[in-house]
């Protein structure tokens, strides 16, 4: 079951504060001392941006599971979103994801793999070039991204490389994707990182719906939950990928028929 992390009411969302005028500073609430590095070198130091408790970040207080910790982004209450980008303050590899939701709601559930206890930020972007960013704080045991792939102990790992499985409900605006892929992070000894870099959700049609752009923390076996308004999705739904050594993901999904 999720905890919802929200932020304390420091996260206030308060009107943008400018980064470059000397007599004003973007206080980080959490005080970890990361956010002035990440939001340089993963946000690329925006000048229009503000911690704002109304981006939902969602997830267990502590990981039981170091390879599988399940979150729940929502930044539906912001308009106009362009972008999502997710990522944690302490851990070797700090960008987990990036999402563009496009035809879907700003909203998407995921499992990322945890070295140690850190807070998850989703700083969110919109059309107009400002950045909302929120947060929650994960205790955990951590070593989640040096350990090789439990795919490995199975002889047909490669024969099920890219299969791709799931369900679409178009009465609620929900789909469920999941690749069958080691999600190497190039840390365990020997083992060089071997991760899908793209994944897009395409109609019948070709049109792309939402795309996203991964990165080694990203769990084992990939599962994501689309969420979409209602009416979004048709009878069948599109999935494309490729990974970072040239290998192909393609499938289409439909709704399973009830059964008599």
């Amino acid at each position: 079951m999720f905890v919802r992390l929200a932020l304390a009411a420091a996260l206030s969302a308060s009107p943008a504060m400018a980064l470059d005028d000397p007599q004003t500073q973007l206080v980080d609430p959490l005080k970890t001392g990361m956010w002035d590095y990440h939001q340089v070198e993963i946000l690329g130091d925006p000048k229009d941006i503000r911690f704002d408790d109304r981006i939902k970040v969602q997830a267990p207080k502590f990981a039981e599971d170091s390879f599988n910790v399940p979150v729940l982004v929502d930044a539906t209450a912001i308009d106009d979103v362009r972008r999502i980008v997710l990522f944690v303050d302490y851990g070797p590899v700090p960008r987990i994801l990036t999402y563009w939701p496009g035809e879907a709601k700003a909203k998407l559930a995921f499992r990322f793999k945890i070295d140690q206890s850190t807070p998850v930020r989703a700083a969110v972007e919109t059309n107009g070039g400002a950045w909302h960013v929120g947060a929650g704080v994960i205790d955990a045991a951590g070593g989640g991204c040096t350990a090789p792939a439990v795919a490995y102990a199975s002889d047909d790992w490669e024969e099920r490389l890219g299969e791709t499985h799931g369900q679409i409900w178009p009465e609620t605006g929900r789909a469920r994707v999941i690749v069958d892929h080691p999600m190497d992070t190039g840390l365990a000894d020997g083992i060089p990182i071997f991760i899908i870099e793209d994944l897009a959700l395409k109609s019948e049609t070709g049109e792309e719906l939402a795309r996203l752009e991964l990165h080694e923390p990203v769990n084992e076996d990939p599962a994501f939950t689309f969420y979409f308004p209602d009416g979004g999705l048709g009878d069948a739904l599109l999935v494309e990928g490729r990974d970072n050594n040239g290998n192909e993901i393609e499938a289409t999904l439909r709704p399973r028929p009830l059964t008599q």
